[in-house]
């Protein structure tokens, strides 16, 4: 189901949906309360979803659809618009399971690779179990998975943190990140596979929501205690000797760049037993390998459990490979890793909390 308010783009998406045998639209409606009303008549295997829309705007329709009618839902938003980009950031909180670049005409030069991105994930996102969501902060109230910690091996104090999501990341990021103090003692490397044109908009999101400061990360730059650096689009990110921050052009790892698997690789190399590494919900097995080297090096490693990922693709390699040495549901994560960063004799409200924190 198309949710577009523009007749033009909506039209066009029609355009661009027939191209692909494996997809059809089986509604396209102008608004969400349209959408609301038809989904129970159509039932689609995925919506597209406009977000600036008249009346119950595309935010607050991901919230009902997620809370309704659980479906699979890619937000197609305006890259350059700041207001846009902050919506479909929100929408991914609600619910909605990844966010692509709005189509522009079929003369423009980059109609094709933006036509065909919509259809990937479209198709992609189609075949993602997902399940009626509660407000953020209540989604696994009640139920009590599984958990499993490994034996740990003797590491080191951690120096580093290194988080990396794929599907349904920005909400787990903001969830784990978001319950770390401003004062936690190590710089945060995050790596979130996401469009390019998102990245900017993605960090400046995860910094209104969460307590440390958040930028895209700039090659040369050192990674300061208590700041969150965000991969760039398009770009991997390593951690290199003195803690600066490295952004490389190599080929894509995984079919991802930036990917989950180079970070970990270099925090491994240069961390060694001080690394600590998360992989978090995604489709996929970009990260596993790379948390089995930090594995290997020493550092403290957690998985997400099944029962909180959203696509359970990346953190179950990482378990079959046993690069994990925690595998822990969303909202035990934090406490864990508060644990291993700030023992008891370093309480999260104390300045000394802070390693070789600079003048």
């Amino acid at each position: 189901m198309l949710v577009e308010d523009s007749l033009v783009v909506r039209e066009l998406l029609r355009h661009i949906l027939s191209r692909d045998p494996r997809l059809a639209c089986v509604a396209a409606v102008a608004s969400g309360e349209e959408a609301l009303s038809a989904i129970d008549s159509v039932r689609p295997d995925v919506i597209s979803m406009d977000i600036r829309l008249p009346g119950i705007d595309g935010l607050e329709t991901t919230r009902r659809i997620m809370s309704e009618h659980p479906t699979p839902i890619v937000v197609i938003a305006d890259a350059v618009e700041d207001s846009s980009l902050r919506i479909s950031m929100n929408a991914l909180r609600a619910g909605a399971l990844s966010v692509v670049e709005k189509p522009v005409a079929t003369t423009h030069a980059g109609y094709d690779a933006v036509a065909g991105e919509i259809c990937t994930q479209l198709r992609i996102m189609a075949q993602v179990p997902v399940i009626r969501r509660r407000p953020i902060g209540t989604e696994w109230l009640g139920r009590s998975p599984a958990t499993a910690i490994l034996a740990s091996a003797a590491s080191l104090p951690p120096t580093v943190l290194a988080i990396a999501a794929s599907t349904g990341g920005p909400p787990a990021l903001a969830r784990v990140i978001g319950a770390l103090p401003e004062t936690f003692p190590l710089p945060v490397l995050v790596v979130q596979h996401m469009g390019a044109a998102f990245m900017d908009g993605f960090a400046s999101w995860l910094d209104g929501v969460v307590p440390m400061p958040v930028s895209v990360a700039r090659d040369g730059e050192r990674a300061e205690p208590g700041r969150v650096y965000v991969a760039p689009g398009d770009r991997h990110l390593e951690y290199g000797p003195g803690r600066t921050l490295r952004l490389l052009d190599s080929l894509p790892v995984s079919g991802q760049r930036p990917a989950a698997t180079v970070l970990f690789r270099s925090v491994a190399r240069q961390a060694g037993a001080s690394g600590l590494g998360v992989l978090l919900t995604g489709m996929g097995e970009d990260g596993a390998l790379g948390l089995l080297d930090m594995h290997a090096a020493g550092a403290q490693t957690v998985a997400e459990h099944e029962s909180t990922a959203v696509v359970y693709g990346m953190p179950a390699a990482a378990v079959r490979l046993k690069a994990a040495r925690a595998v822990l549901p969303l909202d035990r994560i934090a406490a864990h890793l508060l644990r291993l960063a700030m023992p008891p004799a370093m309480p999260a409200t104390s300045p000394g909390a802070w390693p070789d924190r600079p003048a």
